[in-house]
């Protein structure tokens, strides 16, 4: 399924979502799909890539696609490798905000906090206290 963008008259934008014929699919990417690759269309080029799981690589690249058509939208430049390096800029930067979350996670994972230590405390004592009275009783 490929997404085309067409200027009205009105020049408003218009998205129209249509499935490609395997007329208007090239020679070389019918070629690239038997050999099996994965192909992928990212800021309106055709991209021939191959890996593991191809739903896996359509959704990386639907990713990339988001995130450069986000920038572009937003910003003034139409160079594409600007937009591409601004959208890579952008990616990082939520991998690094997460990265900061899961280390942050993982820590207060191993640290007990002062109410787990309590709580595991006051358990404890509990449980003492169950075995002095069945001894005591016994």
């Amino acid at each position: 399924m490929v997404a085309v963008e067409a200027m009205t008259e009105a020049g408003e934008t218009v998205k129209d979502m249509h499935y490609r014929s395997a007329a208007e699919i090239s020679r070389a990417e019918l070629e690239a799909r038997d050999m099996g690759a994965v192909v992928v269309e990212i800021y309106d080029q055709i991209y021939q890539l191959r890996g593991v799981e191809e739903a896996h690589i359509e959704r990386l690249a639907s990713l990339v696609d988001s995130k450069m058509r986000s920038v572009s939208a937003h910003g003034a430049t139409v160079d594409s490798l600007r937009v591409a390096v601004l959208a890579a800029l952008n990616l990082a930067d939520e991998l690094l905000a997460l990265r900061a979350r899961y280390d942050s996670l993982v820590a207060s994972a191993k640290t007990p906090t002062p109410i787990s230590v309590n709580s595991r405390a006051g358990s404890l004592m509990g449980m003492l206290d169950d075995v002095l009275a069945e001894r005591k009783a016994g």
